[in-house]
């Protein structure tokens, strides 16, 4: 039932426990470490910690690595981990086993898949993306053009939801579209299957940016026919803070893709240590170097819990959150001016909703120190991030509680909530 297209139903905290009480992901909260009197709404920037991941790391650290030392690169499978878990995180985003492969940092991941989609077109001068993509996406194609830009850099066309639109900017000179799935202010999430259809009409490779999509909302890249795509897994996959990053390359691209980087785990026979370069196959080529282990093994633990969701509950329950949330920010704090920014069309939304209001980062700070874990992104946008999970009903009910309780009592203007810290 949906709480944005059901009867009228009247909402008050008992029909948000009745509602956990039916929640078929509800038994999922308690494998993992939130303390009971938090509401923990930032899952869409640091995920929650899973109860085993500690007890898994620390097998690694003692284990493998205490005692199997540097046996445990083949006796418990070291080498074989950006591919094994790649494959662990494909049934998330609609890819086949074999075409995604963990790699270093987000940045990273996409400085080499875009380099490799640029090359599929080296006859075209011009990168596709969006005003509002996340910052280091637009920094890091500054640098893909510069790098393959000689004797000039390529040209660069920001598309923004006051124009130009992709139609306006789709010619025969562009060679790559690099796209987020879901913006990561505004919650705003594109048509995946279309978008990329245009973009191959005009001849283009498509780059998909899934950072705020995965365990989130459905992907299908494969259904989609897109190229590339990349994404973290320290949001709602909860890999923890620093956990890698993955790339996923369309199984027709194997064979001619070059990453940008071509380091010795991307070789065709690394430990022959030739001084030539022969790429492996498929999407083995892009990797790059030796993978950080004690995040994977804390990402490991996290995808133990992805290997048992049913991913249509998953988005069924985060748009019953989302709804929820809208509709009571909707009844109980209109006297504030508080304005909803992410889309009500439930097929447009990602997982998360973003606030416009005055002094938002102060109202924030205020929120956070009351036990409402959200955040802000500048200029002016409060986030909510809502992971299936572990968020329940309830915890949206007694956030608005909180948040029409600060706005009311005007707390939110004591001179320490609007000192900023470094991350926001």
């Amino acid at each position: 039932m949906s709480l944005a297209t059901s009867a009228p139903l009247a909402i008050d905290r008992a029909t948000c426990l009745a509602l956990d009480a039916a929640d078929p992901l509800a038994a999922y909260r308690d494998r993992f470490a939130l303390p009971d009197d938090l509401v923990y709404l930032d899952g869409n920037s640091l995920g929650a910690l899973p109860q085993a991941t500690a007890a898994h790391v620390a097998h690694v650290i003692t284990e493998e690595w205490g005692t199997g030392l540097i046996r445990s690169w083949n006796d418990a499978g070291w080498f074989a981990k950006p591919l094994v878990l790649g494959d662990r995180i494909a049934p998330l985003i609609g890819a086949a086993e074999g075409e995604v492969v963990l790699g270093d940092s987000t940045s990273a991941s996409l400085f080499q898949v875009a380099v490799a989609a640029a090359r599929l077109r080296p006859d075209r001068r011009v990168i596709v993306s969006e005003r509002s993509n996340f910052p280091t996406d637009l920094y890091i194609l500054d640098g893909v053009q510069q790098l393959l830009g000689r004797p000039a850099p390529l040209e660069r066309r920001l598309i923004d939801d006051g124009g130009p639109s992709l139609d306006e900017v789709l010619d025969d000179d562009v060679a790559v579209v690099v796209l987020t799935h879901v913006d990561y202010r505004t919650g705003r999430m594109h048509d995946m299957v279309e978008v990329t259809r245009r973009v191959h009409s005009a001849g283009a490779i498509m780059v998909w940016d899934l950072c705020h999509s995965v365990g989130a909302v459905p992907v299908d890249l494969n259904g989609a026919d897109a190229d590339f795509a990349i994404g973290c897994t320290y949001k709602y996959l909860n890999g923890g803070p620093g956990s890698p990053s993955f790339m996923w390359v369309a199984e027709r691209h194997h064979a001619v893709a070059s990453p940008a980087v071509t380091g010795w785990h991307g070789h065709a026979t690394p430990f022959d240590f030739d001084v030539e370069y022969v790429p492996a196959d498929g999407v083995t080529r892009f990797r790059v170097g030796t993978p950080q282990l004690l995040s994977m093994a804390a990402l490991e633990a996290s995808l133990e819990i992805w290997g048992e969701v049913d991913l249509a509950d998953v988005r069924e329950k985060s748009l019953r959150l989302t709804e929820l949330f809208i509709s009571l920010v909707d009844s109980r704090l209109a006297p504030w001016g508080v304005e909803v920014v992410t889309p009500r069309q439930s097929a447009k939304r990602g997982s998360q909703v973003a606030l416009r209001v005055d002094d938002g980062y102060a109202v924030m700070q205020a929120l956070i120190e009351r036990g409402v874990i959200g955040d802000f992104r500048a200029p002016d946008l409060m986030r909510f991030g809502f992971a299936p999970l572990y968020v329940s009903h309830a915890d949206v009910w007694d956030a608005i509680a909180v948040l029409e309780e600060v706005l009311a009592t005007g707390v939110w203007r004591e001179p320490r909530f609007a000192r900023r810290g470094t991350v926001t």
